[in-house]
């Protein structure tokens, strides 16, 4: 992004970002730059789930860029977008590597709604994780620090709290396995021992046998060849691809097909 944010201001000249997933929308910030510098970008719009996190980093990039509309959208991108309302070119940004963790059919659901919300001239902007050495990759997943680990149990603390759940995440071992076939990592928990949990809000038991695995998350890595095939599925067509050297991170810029 560093690299690379003047070249997709040049390309897109948005008048109108668009990000998905935003967060803080501290990677975004290159973007917003490259694009203020372009002397095109008028309006940002971030989405997420999260309404603090979003009042909270609007209210600083208001702050930061005098003169931008920042108008947060609270939602589940994966059901919905926010409408375009620019007369000019519009980009929507999928940064980090989020579209990792949908399996195949949520992601052509996904690229097809961001296909249907684009007209000729906007663009796409998706970020995603290279496929490389499973060595690599497992050891990124089951780091020796544990701290992948403990992002994965605390699932389990978030069902309790959310679900009335009792579930004892002590109980519970972390697993990373390499999936050639599908070219993803799943992250599952593993029943260290036979135990029975309940989620009360669900009405829900469920038993679980010693060494019986339960998938939490995948991550999928991706080839060229791959989002090639995916977006034009879904009526898309790249127009350039960038990579870091070492080929480990990739970013597409893709528009309508037609």
């Amino acid at each position: 992004m560093a690299q690379r944010s003047a070249e997709i201001a040049h390309l897109t000249r948005s008048e109108l970002l668009i990000e998905l997933g935003s967060g803080t929308s501290a990677k975004t910030r290159l973007l917003l730059q490259a694009l203020r510098a372009e002397g095109t970008l008028r309006e940002f719009v971030p989405v997420d789930v999260d309404p603090t996190v979003l009042a909270d980093a609007s209210q600083a990039l208001t702050a930061e860029y005098p003169g931008l509309r920042v108008v947060p959208f609270v939602g589940d991108f994966e059901q919905e977008l926010p409408a375009l309302g620019a007369d000019g070119p519009v980009l929507i940004a999928f940064l980090g590597s989020t579209i990792g963790n949908l399996d195949p059919s949520a992601r052509a659901s996904f690229l097809k709604l961001v296909s249907a919300a684009l007209r000729p001239g906007d663009c796409f902007l998706l970020g995603t994780d290279l496929v490389k050495d499973p060595a690599r990759l497992l050891a990124a997943y089951d780091d020796s620090a544990g701290v992948t680990a403990e992002f994965n149990r605390n699932v389990l603390t978030v069902i309790n709290a959310e679900l009335g759940a009792d579930f004892d995440a002590g109980k519970f071992e972390h697993v990373a396995v390499w999936d050639p076939v599908s070219e993803w990592i799943e992250m599952r928990l593993r029943s260290a021992v036979a135990q029975q949990v309940t989620i009360a809000d669900l009405g829900l038991t469920v038993s679980f046998a010693a060494g019986e695995e339960m998938r939490t998350e995948i991550s999928a890595k991706f080839r060229r060849e791959g989002l090639e095939a995916e977006l034009g599925a879904c009526g898309l067509r790249i127009i350039r691809f960038w990579t870091d050297p070492d080929r480990d991170f990739g970013l597409t810029l893709a528009q309508p097909a037609v």
